[in-house]
């Protein structure tokens, strides 16, 4: 029942991921990498960081990349249309009830206290992708890639896809001596 799993996995990652990429990807990691264990905590890590050096959502495509390691095409789709299917019929449901109480105070609310939530789910999942960079290449490496891209991306505006890029060939080109 490999099938079921896959949809359930990916259903309830979606469906609870409130507010997009941010918040399904540690919902996706939980059922990914510790419940099911379709992929190591490197192979995630790897996949996501690719990922999000191609163009479009993420969850959509990690969906599509581990429906296929686990069930070939016909997991892909069904990974995917677990991942679709949850946040469009909401959005077709909810659409006319959130215009209508849009300037509720309950509405807005919820929408500002999960904000932390989602940030604390950001930060344990950067805990949980650190301890592979942690492990292999050590603390100082980590440490100087992370001020770096940190940087390129906040301070420089440089675009998330042309720093992974860069780290890329960081590490297979100059890392591989040091390490």
């Amino acid at each position: 029942m490999e099938w079921l799993d896959l949809i359930i996995g990916f259903f309830i990652a979606n469906l609870l991921g409130y507010g997009g990429g941010p918040s399904s990807i540690p919902l996706m990691y939980t059922e990914i990498v510790p419940h099911y264990h379709w992929l190591t905590n490197s192979e995630f890590t790897n996949m996501l960081a690719l990922g999000n050096a191609l163009p479009g959502p993420i969850a959509t495509k990690v969906a599509a990349y581990v429906g296929f390691e686990i069930y070939g095409w016909v997991g892909a789709i069904l990974a995917l249309l677990a991942t679709v299917l949850p946040s469009a019929a909401a959005l077709i449901a909810m659409i006319r009830l959130l215009q209508k109480y849009r300037q509720s105070s309950i509405v807005k609310g919820m929408t500002l206290l999960v904000q932390p939530v989602i940030a604390i789910m950001m930060v344990a999942l950067t805990w949980q992708m650190s301890k592979g960079p942690l492990a292999s290449v050590g603390i100082w490496q980590t440490l100087i890639i992370a001020a770096v891209s940190f940087w390129a991306m906040e301070r420089r505006k440089i675009h998330p896809a042309l720093v992974i890029l860069v780290a890329f060939i960081y590490g297979g080109f100059i890392l591989r001596y040091w390490v």
